[in-house]
């Protein structure tokens, strides 16, 4: 049997609801050869009494430091040439895989690709959107990631060379610390502007917590000190990049996901865009 195209590996514990919708729309894709792995460290929620029956994924349970062991657990497993990284409570759109592959076939030149990303509410309603623009390595060091990994995909040759796994010490901003080393380490970035993903916003806010800042300052703190200090140059250079590529405009549009009690994808419409990130009430508060 050849080997799949791409590697799909999620993080999974105590999130099994979630988990259902993201198997599923990854199970629906098309036009690309794929294999999803889903690393479970141990779900004591009901995870467990279905997921390793479920034949559509292969799944491994056992202890892990954390999702970005698990993701890195997950990759070291797969053996497709394209890996990616889904959390439960986040999908694939329709036709996300055919795209990506179309693009890498394309573009043999590029090692990382970002796409643009739809942000929804727990019923699969629209919230807001971020299109992305490739990230740069000290906006990354010392600002924030611009990209969400939902929509990320790299390819093996470039983690196998670089040695490109993520640091299990890491809790929440393993993502950014993974960016930008692999910014660093020279790997040739690429944004694919089209609607790739969801990422429900279920209302936890992790990344207000104290380990998430704790987490985003060391990373600043490895950056040289005439980073640091042109942080507000890298601030307003991005804005600029963002208004230059077109991140802030957007003509309305639609997609499909899969929603808690409904058995196919369910359309919405977006009549009013917006790119302004608007959190759960409970999650800002």
């Amino acid at each position: 049997m050849p080997a799949p195209l791409f590697s799909v590996t999620t993080p999974s514990f105590r999130s099994g609801s979630w988990l259902k919708l993201c198997i599923e729309s990854v199970a629906d894709q098309e036009g690309a050869a794929f294999e999803h792995i889903v690393q479970d460290a141990g779900s004591d929620d009901g995870t467990l009494d279905w997921l390793p029956q479920d034949g559509r994924v292969r799944s491994f349970v056992e202890r892990d430091s954390g999702m970005y062991d698990a993701i890195s657990r997950g990759w070291r497993r797969s053996s497709g040439e394209i890996l990616s990284y889904l959390n439960c409570d986040e999908q694939y759109l329709p036709g996300a895989l055919s795209s990506v592959r179309a693009f890498f076939e394309r573009r043999p030149d590029v090692d990382l690709l970002f796409g643009d990303v739809v942000v929804v509410g727990p019923d699969g309603s629209y919230r807001f959107h971020r299109k992305m623009i490739a990230p740069h390595l000290h906006h990354t060091q010392v600002c924030h990631l611009s990209a969400l990994t939902c929509a990320m995909f790299v390819r093996r040759s470039a983690i196998e060379k670089h040695d490109l796994y993520f640091d299990p010490k890491l809790r929440i901003g393993g993502d950014g610390e993974w960016v930008a080393r692999a910014l660093a380490a020279g790997l040739r970035c690429a944004v694919l502007p089209r609607f790739l993903s969801a990422f429900t916003d279920t209302g936890a806010n992790m990344m207000a917590s104290p380990n998430a800042t704790r987490e985003r300052l060391d990373l600043v703190g490895r950056a040289p000190g005439w980073v640091r200090a042109l942080r507000p140059w890298w601030i307003v250079s991005h804005r600029l990049r963002k208004l230059v590529h077109g991140v802030y405009r957007q003509e309305p549009f639609g997609y499909d996901i899969h929603t808690q009690g409904c058995e196919r994808r369910v359309h919405f419409d977006v009549r009013k865009p917006t790119f302004r990130w608007r959190l759960q009430p409970e999650a800002a508060s």
